[in-house]
């Protein structure tokens, strides 16, 4: 079978990076896609295979009473021009993967009568796809447990965080064993909300490292444009060999060449470093209501690919030590990057195309036995 599919998807990478997984997967099994996302597409979405992109008025819902106000009208306005885009398209399945866009396309489609699913990335599910969870047809999962999805299980199906082509193909480069005395990989990255942290936080660290082992790190990090050449200056005033840029096209292939990764917790972000299998110490977001980042990066701590450690407990000292032990100990990283692609999903865009067709034929989404 093959027909429409609209993907709703807010316009992070977090949110779009699966769902451009997706789409490519079932393109290739024949189906056309249509997207329904906001302005921000324009930064993550420029390699989305869909046959028309969607931009769809929406907001997020504060406690503030005015600007929650204002919200609702926005998703007001953004649930007419949803139905206007159901009319026209005629999908046959509707999958939504979190984020306020995605709340007037999933939640149109439900009341005018379309198959529904919702993916969400995370161990707890985000508030718009808790929202939306009793409404669509099915829940495609990342992980077998998931916070917010209590009574949920008859229509809960785990298929795991889709990646893109371009992890598969770095999840072949095998992990790069070194001796205690060879050069050190490290990547940094943050996201939009963690650059300027990494960039307070890694620099200092690795001045603090004795000098025959800072000359041994090559750093790769992410950085904000207004701290590009204070990051700079001060890698240059150490001898610290760095590349540094505010967004990295080809991350995938940065992980693949790194020796342990310093990061947020993002849900693409674990996802993709199970796949590849490298090590990380994963630092979470602090603050987010839910705790999903934190939520995250315990599942791959707790299988030994990597290290969580709460923004309020990091700090430069802590990470010196941290990697010193590593450049150290270079068999302890080998490890954790093998218990890290053991619990990899490299097959979750395939299970969850399955999925959406199971939906699409108004099949159950859960296979009997």
């Amino acid at each position: 079978m093959a027909g429409t599919v609209l993907i709703a998807a807010g316009g992070t990478g977090g949110h779009l990076f699966p769902a451009e997984a997706l789409a490519i997967a079932l393109t290739a099994r024949g189906w056309t896609i249509h997207l329904a996302t906001d302005h921000r597409v324009e930064a993550y979405g420029q390699d989305f295979p869909a046959a028309k992109v969607h931009i769809i008025p929406s907001a997020t819902i504060t406690k503030a009473p005015l600007e929650a106000a204002r919200a609702i009208v926005q998703l007001a306005k953004g649930m007419i021009k949803a139905r206007g885009v159901i009319k026209t398209v005629k999908p046959d399945v509707a999958i939504g993967f979190g984020g306020y866009p995605t709340l007037p396309p999933l939640l149109a489609a439900t009341l005018m009568r379309v198959p529904t699913i919702i993916h969400d990335q995370n161990a707890v599910l985000g508030r718009a796809n808790r929202f939306l969870a009793k409404r669509v047809t099915a829940l495609a999962t990342s992980f077998a447990a998931v916070g917010g999805a209590e009574g949920l299980a008859g229509k809960m199906v785990e298929t795991g965080n889709p990646v893109r082509p371009m992890v598969l193909k770095a999840a072949e480069r095998a992990y790069t064993d070194r001796w205690a005395g060879d050069s050190f990989h490290l990547l940094v990255f943050g996201g939009s909300q963690g650059a300027r942290f990494m960039s307070d936080l890694v620099p200092p660290a690795l001045g603090r490292l004795p000098e025959v082992l800072r000359k041994r790190v090559k750093v790769v990090q992410q950085c904000r444009p207004e701290d590009m050449e204070r990051v700079a200056a001060t890698y240059r005033q150490m001898g610290v060999e760095a590349e540094l840029a505010p967004f990295f096209r080809d991350l995938p292939e940065r992980i693949a060449a790194s020796h342990v990764v310093v990061s947020r917790a993002g849900a693409s972000t674990v996802a993709e470093l199970a796949v590849i299998g490298r090590p990380a110490v994963m630092i979470p977001l602090p603050h987010a209501l839910d705790q999903d980042q934190k939520a995250n990066a315990e599942i791959l701590a707790k299988a030994g690919g990597g290290w969580m450690v709460e923004q309020k407990d990091m700090s430069p000292e802590r990470l010196a030590h941290d990697l010193a032990e590593m450049i150290g100990h270079p068999d302890r990283l080998a490890a954790a990057a093998k218990a890290a692609k053991a619990v990899g999903r490299p097959d979750a865009v395939e299970r969850l195309a399955d999925l959406v067709e199971r939906v699409a034929a108004k099949q159950p989404p859960r296979k009997e036995g």
